[in-house]
């Protein structure tokens, strides 16, 4: 198991609920998700950058 920090940018959502589920699908995709932070926001693209440590398999 090999454990990466990673950067991904999400487009904002209508609801904390739906851009939390947004971040995580996201997240999946580069493996298994230990922790994850917004670390910014850009207000006219509508974006945010997220931060986190996942795990994947070698």
């Amino acid at each position: 198991m090999t454990t990466h920090f990673i950067t991904a940018e999400i487009d904002l959502q209508e609801t904390p609920t739906e851009l939390q589920k947004a971040i995580e699908a996201e997240l999946k995709k580069q493996g298994e998700p230990l922790r994850w932070a917004i670390t910014s926001v850009d207000d006219t693209q509508q974006k945010a950058v997220v931060e986190a440590v996942v795990t994947s398999e070698c």
